[in-house]
């Protein structure tokens, strides 16, 4: 009896095992016939062959987890009422599974792009509290912070921590929220810095005559994209942070740290330059702030801020040299573009329009993407009408000038493209007409500045 149970039991292992390498081998053609509907958005025929795939061959194919997002998205979104749970459930497990079978993507770690995804999803579907998000979107960000860069997930980090810390949870002080403010904006700077070092190789390459590729003109796209991706998302960032950090509760907070944090360099730079964002920098603690940070480690940044408290105090000589002094300690380009932007930022306030102009340029051979330098430019033209030119025409020309300045900086930032086109065609219609350029003789001919500008413009043909 004994003996007979054994055999039957070995049988059914021999066919167990059978089976097993039957599936097995036939997993691959269930991949390709999921992957091929899954491509034509037919989710509903790719279900039952990536069901067989994701079952048998976990680890065959990282299609299984791409796809299947998509497939066991679009059954959630259909999903009965009876079937709601399950099928959310099924969701969340595919990307513990993706974690588990394909951690990397192209040899690089993938595991925040994996985790910030299912805590996105479990955003658009309602899935859990905002703790277990806000606990994965905190996994992703600390366990790999390099693949966690999708500009909507990181906001949506924030965001959640926000809701959070306005539920009047006791866990999130201020400081934890401005904390991770400045992690997730640091972020963004990196990735909208990382795209505008490939964009400024196109512009470069585009400049310089050469002609761009069919790659260059995709990833070109790409580049536009995520750009304004980012622009965008920061934007929103910035609103949430606005509503926090008014100077009446930023002096008190970071008064109330500042001992404790007087020799940690980062939190003095994070604190000068939320200060310096907000129009704080008249308080006394900024000045304590920016005097620890210069005796610490005298830097780009604390030279830069030198310069803005002698800005205040009127010391138009001196703010100057520290701005100079700050450009000279910044190695990073871009680094260098955006503090020679701020100082462009200065003299336009202070109406010198001639070196506002000068250090915006500056900016821009640092970084050609850099379309707010361009914007600011044309605008310095615009306003400078009535000041250049010996007739209405020449004064009203100007507008032309400004007008081609503000495309270059839709051409060159996605980012602005919009309001860089609107401010150009409200350029354009302050300009002469046709009418104007008929009968004044005008076409064709190129019309020089000899004020402040020192530029010239060719009139439109007709």
């Amino acid at each position: 009896m004994k003996s007979n149970t054994y055999i039957k039991y070995l049988l059914s292992l021999i066919f167990g095992i059978n089976v097993m390498a039957q599936e097995n081998d036939e997993c691959p053609q269930y991949l390709s016939i999921f992957a091929e509907n899954a491509k034509v958005k037919n989710y509903k025929a790719a279900y039952e062959p990536w069901s067989l795939v994701r079952r048998d061959c976990p680890d065959l194919n990282t299609a299984i987890y791409v796809y299947g997002e998509r497939i066991l998205k679009d059954r959630l979104k259909n999903s009965p009422e009876t079937e709601k749970i399950n099928r959310q459930n099924d969701l969340l497990k595919l990307y513990d599974d993706w974690v588990q079978y394909f951690p990397t993507k192209k040899g690089r770690k993938d595991i925040g792009n994996i985790l910030s995804a299912k805590a996105q999803s479990m955003i658009d579907f309602k899935i859990g509290s905002n703790q277990e998000i806000y606990s994965i979107f905190d996994d992703a960000f600390k366990k790999d912070l390099e693949s966690f860069s999708n500009p909507k997930r990181l906001y949506n980090y924030f965001k959640i921590l926000y809701e959070i810390y306005k539920s009047n949870n006791d866990n999130i002080t201020p400081e934890k929220l401005f904390e991770k403010y400045e992690d997730v904006s640091e972020k963004f700077e990196f990735e909208s810095v990382k795209l505008a070092k490939n964009l400024d190789r196109i512009l470069n390459k585009e400049e310089s005559g050469e002609a761009l590729t069919t790659r260059d003109l995709k990833n070109r796209r790409i580049y536009d994209v995520n750009s304004n991706a980012i622009s965008i998302y920061l934007k929103n960032l910035d609103a949430i942070i606005s509503k926090e950090s008014s100077c009446e509760n930023l002096i008190p907070l970071y008064e109330r740290n500042f001992d404790q944090n007087r020799q940690n360099i980062v939190w003095l730079k994070r604190a000068a330059s939320r200060m310096d964002a907000k129009d704080c920098s008249n308080s006394q603690l900024f000045v304590k702030l920016v005097e620890a940070l210069h005796s610490i480690q005298p830097s780009a940044d604390s030279a830069y801020y030198l310069g803005l408290l002698n800005d205040k105090k009127g010391d138009n000589n001196q703010a100057l040299s520290y701005y100079e002094e700050s450009i000279a300690l910044e190695d990073d380009p871009y680094k260098k573009a955006k503090t020679l932007y701020k100082i462009a930022l200065k003299f336009k306030q202070r109406g010198s329009k001639k070196s506002a102009r000068s250090y915006a340029l500056k900016a821009l051979k640092y970084q050609p993407s850099l379309g707010k330098a361009y914007l600011m430019i044309a605008n310095l033209y615009a306003t400078s009408a009535n000041d250049c030119g010996q007739s209405q025409f020449e004064k009203r020309a100007v507008y032309w000038l400004a007008a081609n300045t503000a495309k270059k900086a839709a051409r060159v930032d996605a980012s602005i493209k919009k309001a860089a086109l609107k401010t150009a065609a409200a350029f354009n219609g302050r300009a002469p007409s046709k009418t104007d350029i008929f009968t004044d003789g005008m076409e064709g001919k190129v019309i020089q500045f000899s004020c402040w500008i020192n530029d010239k413009v060719k009139v439109p043909n007709l």
